[in-house]
């Protein structure tokens, strides 16, 4: 009995450590976070209003049903080509849609295939360098001379190509994501595929390996984490591409269709045709355009900046 009254107290004690320890690691990874955040507002003043450009672009996609005054798709013919003015605040197009309205639902179109596309692209990116890494030899290098392949030709040429195999339409939203994914990943493979590198050759990588991990253990569970930063970098530096080739496939005839609201496809109709006689039509998306790749290219560097420490300005 005397024995076991110690064993308990031991046993309490050591959970009550376990658990001091877990709350002091979740509550310095929480501080870490805001502190970074807060630093990142006060010496990057570039990155803050990058971050303040896609807010605005988020917010406007997320609640464009209230900021909107017209339905992006409805044909008032009695408002054709009105100029801007308190009734259509950008002016009406050749159809009497709302301008301004086509532009709120547009980011709408321009996020969804930019975010997906990245995303999808960069993920893997980010798996084909880590294995290639961490497995080198033949699979490495048939990895690479892929990635060679792709990254021979322009992301616009990649983009126009793969979206032509697969086809367009009204419902083929997903073929043009595709087509945008196809050439990130070979460019995301390569950033990550050097950092891991260097992290496959770790003395913890080693120790892992040793302790009977499995190759698919250490690759995502080990390296991966270490080569987040430049996967996340990439990422919201690939944003602003994708919305810009969203645009230039839409713009094309590549893209997406009429009547679904997209800035690439409001420059191609309406904007080229009456640019002279309502010159709103392609000043608005236009202007769209530019400060959303703007925003995203320039909250993307400062966080390259931020995350690398060779890169760090202060």
């Amino acid at each position: 009995m005397v024995e076991t009254e110690p064993r308990v107290a031991g046993e309490r004690t050591s959970f009550a450590d376990e658990l001091a320890r877990r709350r002091y690691l979740e509550s310095t990874g929480r501080r870490r976070f805001v502190r970074f955040w807060v630093d990142f507002v006060r010496q990057r003043p570039l990155g803050t209003a990058g971050a303040i450009l896609i807010i605005v672009m988020l917010l406007a996609a997320a609640f464009a049903n209230v900021i909107a005054p017209y339905d992006p798709t409805a044909i008032n013919f009695p408002d054709l080509l009105k100029p801007p003015s308190p009734q259509h605040l950008l002016g009406a197009d050749n159809f009497g849609r709302d301008v301004f309205s086509r532009v709120v639902f547009g980011s709408r179109t321009a996020l969804l295939v930019g975010f997906s596309a990245s995303l999808v692209g960069c993920t893997c990116g980010l798996v084909l360098g880590v294995v290639g890494a961490y497995l080198g030899g033949r699979t490495d290098q048939i990895i690479q001379r892929l990635m060679d392949v792709l990254l021979s030709f322009p992301l616009i040429v990649i983009a126009i190509a793969v979206v032509a195999a697969l086809g367009t339409g009204e419902d083929k939203i997903a073929n043009v994501i595709a087509a945008i994914t196809v050439p990130i990943v070979p460019r995301v493979a390569r950033v990550v595929r050097s950092s891991a590198l260097s992290v496959v050759q770790m003395p913890y990588i080693e120790a892992t390996r040793s302790v009977g991990a499995g190759a698919i253990r250490i690759m995502f569970r080990h390296v991966a984490p270490n080569v987040f930063a430049p996967y996340l970098i990439m990422l919201t530096a690939f944003l602003g591409q994708a919305i810009l080739l969203e645009a230039s496939l839409s713009f094309l005839g590549l893209g997406v269709f009429e009547p679904t609201p997209s800035w690439g496809l409001m420059l191609r109709g309406a904007g080229m045709q009456f640019l002279e006689q309502a010159p709103w039509l392609a000043i608005a998306p236009g202007v769209a355009i530019s400060m959303a790749v703007f925003g995203f290219n320039l909250f993307g560097d400062s966080l390259r900046d931020a995350l690398d420490p060779r890169l760090r300005t202060g």
